[in-house]
């Protein structure tokens, strides 16, 4: 797998960690020295603008920012242009939400990650992820967004007539990686990586739309190959655009389901 590909299935949606952890803190049901490290994996994470502070700081002191909101008011944001859903407006919040395609609303913050590529003097390149909070003049109001169970139904037929398109494009042909990806979701897969307090239903839709959410970053990233021309370009990128919308409402929608 290429670089940039490895890159893009890693972690495609880091907003769905941290808000899925940060609920689950805030909830009781995770102590809070287990959360920066699930949010942040492997990888080095920090944060600025945060509350009292003057540089960057560690994400374990960015998370405790949040010690006083209330779990049902993180919630999960994955806007694209024309589908702002869940964001609280015009501003600074808004604008770099839209531009890295996720956020999360916490409150009276709004937080966004960046990704940060550093070059050592050896000439070895290496990612950081900087979590910027942005202070919310108003809380974002209820947006219209699915339950798990409306998501978990669109993202199955989504994916089937998906699947049944880019199989006529003969995906395998220029993407493998792709169409195995596309095979294994097909098997019954109840694996998680969501904390406790999430249902069963939850859980299986966000493993479900995680898979799927790198197989699309894997897409976005691949040449037409087996589309031979303009014309069959446009019609992979036609079969891609509903599920890829499906799998963005259904990691909201798993996200910020109800605690239990």
């Amino acid at each position: 797998m290429s670089p940039a590909a490895h890159a893009a299935t890693k972690t495609v949606r880091r907003s769905a960690r941290f808000v899925s952890w940060v609920r689950a803190w805030r909830a009781g049901l995770v102590p809070y020295d287990e959360v920066a490290g699930e949010i942040a994996g492997d990888e080095e994470h920090l944060a600025t603008d945060v509350p009292g502070t003057w540089t960057d700081v560690e994400l374990p002191l960015a998370v405790q920012a949040l010690s006083k909101v209330h779990p049902d008011d993180v919630r999960l944001v994955l806007p694209v242009p024309g589908d702002p859903r869940g964001l609280p407006g015009p501003g600074p919040f808004t604008g770099a939400a839209l531009l890295t395609g996720e956020g999360v609303v916490a409150g009276e913050f709004g937080l966004v990650p960046e990704v940060r590529v550093h070059t050592s003097g050896s000439g070895d390149t290496f990612e950081t992820v900087l979590w910027r909070f942005y202070p919310l003049a108003a809380a974002p109001r209820p947006f219209d967004e699915p339950s798990a169970a409306e998501a978990e139904a669109e993202l199955s037929a989504a994916l089937m007539s998906t699947t049944t398109a880019l199989t006529k494009l003969d995906v395998a042909q220029w993407r493998p990686e792709l169409a195995g990806a596309l095979q294994a979701l097909r098997r019954p897969d109840n694996s998680t990586d969501l904390p406790p307090g999430y249902d069963a239903r939850a859980r299986r839709l966000y493993a479900r739309a995680s898979v799927l959410d790198r197989v699309l970053a894997l897409a976005e990233l691949s040449a037409p190959g087996g589309a031979i021309n303009g014309y069959e370009a446009q019609q992979r990128d036609a079969a891609l655009r509903p599920l890829t919308q499906a799998c963005r409402r259904a990691l909201v929608a798993a996200c910020n389901a109800p605690m239990i």
